[in-house]
């Protein structure tokens, strides 16, 4: 009776729940402590005494000197499982993707060390006192840049995502993967980027009526090299030389590099070399023979660059499973390349009833939002669910809405809803 009682009166507090399978209003998170009452661990009788009134004894680590300074702060030994996954060709090391631990970070701004990596052949060894930056093509001067003439520039801080293209692809093909956030969605990173508009150094070049893109291209092995429209690359877009205050680390293209805000992922040019002025996208072999969508009816889409609204549920998630019934915050990330979440829509019952997220502030236009909302789980099968909105009107597709636009076995862009399913042991699967 006394549990029977104690449920009541959270319930009294908390309300009812505003959608199926015990999903609470977003405002409950603000009744304080009374939500999680009853989960702190309770001092065992006898370990009291009258020195030590709750038995709170001291630790090892509170009877010793602790270790000195270091010159650069590393992780706790005790977190040395929080990783990004390597995928890459035995045979071509350099060549390959590794993946941010999404479910394991909080808030809404990666580590440098754990931002997810993209690359063609290798990460070059670049001496910033060699490295110049040229602009040229259908420009009045071509210019060059070395490192030392770009630290003289006004800079300017944003914070936005990075996507790689294929992120979440494998959640696009009929048989679900059963593989965690950071197998599934790591391609996928958010950082404060510190650097210098584009545009002022494409207006100091002086642009030619007849130039409506841009090609861009990397110091790297590969060459990696990306086209990108004009008006793109004189909006949001930004030569960026630092990254969550320190310099580009040289996996993320030091010592510049391109960010260009909610667009494909690898349009981010790293250690970007060379920017030629053109007219027409000039279809490199790095967006012909990737990065290009099959439609239904036999034609191939091209540059299709911005990303749409989108949302994952990273707790609980596969590999993260339920501990017994009671309540819980369900937690995760929303983001859009055309700009800012709105809304992030929540369901419990596989799509039936939805209910809005608490978005946590600020949500900043094509970065990561970060969503949460009070869940009371019984112990039934359930299906989580979350579905975002942005502020141009855009949507987050179903897997088969999705599905639909394209011919079978496409993957890039994709964006459709993730559902994981409890079942009654509290397991979570991928369906």
């Amino acid at each position: 009776m006394e549990q029977e009682g104690r449920s009541i009166d959270l319930t009294r507090q908390l309300g009812e729940p505003v959608a199926g399978n015990g999903l609470l209003h977003r405002r409950a998170f603000m009744k304080g402590g009374a939500l999680f009452a009853g989960t702190a661990a309770v001092v065992a009788a006898g370990s009291a005494n009258a020195a030590n009134p709750i038995g709170l004894d001291s630790p090892a680590w509170m009877t010793t000197p602790g270790a000195p300074f270091s010159s650069y702060g590393v992780p706790s030994p005790y977190e040395a499982d929080v990783l990004r996954t390597i995928g890459a060709n035995p045979a071509r090391p350099g060549t390959g993707v590794s993946r941010t631990p999404l479910h394991m970070l909080h808030g809404t701004i990666t580590p440098n060390g754990l931002h997810f990596e993209r690359h063609h052949n290798g990460v070059p060894d670049i001496d910033p006192a060699q490295h110049r930056l040229v602009i040229h093509g259908l420009v009045e001067r071509p210019l060059v840049f070395d490192l030392d003439s770009l630290m003289r520039y006004p800079m300017e801080n944003r914070i936005h995502f990075v996507e790689c293209a294929g992120n979440s692809g494998a959640a696009a093909f009929p048989t679900p993967p059963q593989a965690d956030v950071q197998q599934i969605h790591g391609l996928l990173s958010c950082s404060e980027w510190t650097g210098i508009p584009l545009g002022a150094l494409l207006d100091e070049a002086g642009i030619l009526p007849e130039a409506d893109w841009i090609l861009a291209e990397g110091a790297d092995a590969a060459a990696m090299s990306r086209s990108i429209p004009l008006e793109k690359a004189l909006g949001d877009t930004l030569l960026a030389l630092y990254q969550n205050g320190e310099a580009i680390r040289p996996e993320q293209g030091y010592p510049m590099r391109l960010v260009v805000p909610g667009f494909q992922g690898n349009l981010n040019v790293k250690w970007v070399r060379r920017i030629e002025l053109t007219n027409g996208p000039t279809h490199t072999r790095d967006e012909t023979s990737k990065y290009s969508e099959l439609m239904p009816d036999g034609t191939t889409r091209q540059f299709w660059l911005e990303y749409g609204a989108k949302s994952v549920i990273v707790r609980p998630s596969f590999g993260i499973n339920m501990q017994g019934t009671g309540f819980y915050e369900i937690s995760g990330l929303a983001w859009s390349g055309g700009g800012r979440i709105t809304r992030v829509e929540v369901s419990a019952d596989g799509g039936e009833s939805w209910t809005d997220a608490a978005l946590s502030e600020p949500a900043l236009p094509k970065a990561l939002t970060r969503f949460s909302l009070p869940w009371r789980w019984d112990g039934q099968p359930a299906v989580l669910m979350s579905r975002a909105h942005d502020d141009k009107g855009d949507i987050q597709p179903t897997h088969e809405e999705w599905a639909s636009y394209f011919a079978p076995g496409q993957f890039y862009m994709y964006n459709g809803i993730q559902r994981w399913a409890v079942s009654a042991e509290g397991e979570v699967t991928n369906v």
